[in-house]
């Protein structure tokens, strides 16, 4: 398994490090800690998966429902 640092995980996902800690808190996307010196780290394939949900849930949300009259 590969890891990122937060700060490669913000760039990434467009975002700040200190919404990834805020998701992090949330539990919307689960950071690990380095066994060393305890830096927050992201799996990079739980990154990816995450931007899967995210691309799926805006797909939905761009289908338009019409009423028939």
């Amino acid at each position: 398994m590969k890891y990122i640092t937060v700060g490669k995980a913000a760039k990434l996902l467009h975002v700040t490090t200190l919404t990834l800690r805020n998701w992090d808190k949330k539990g919307q996307l689960k950071a690990y800690r380095h066994p060393i010196n305890n830096y927050r780290v992201y799996r990079l394939d739980q990154i990816e998966e995450f931007v899967r949900r995210i691309e799926r849930s805006r797909a939905q949300k761009s289908i338009k429902k019409f009423d028939v009259f």
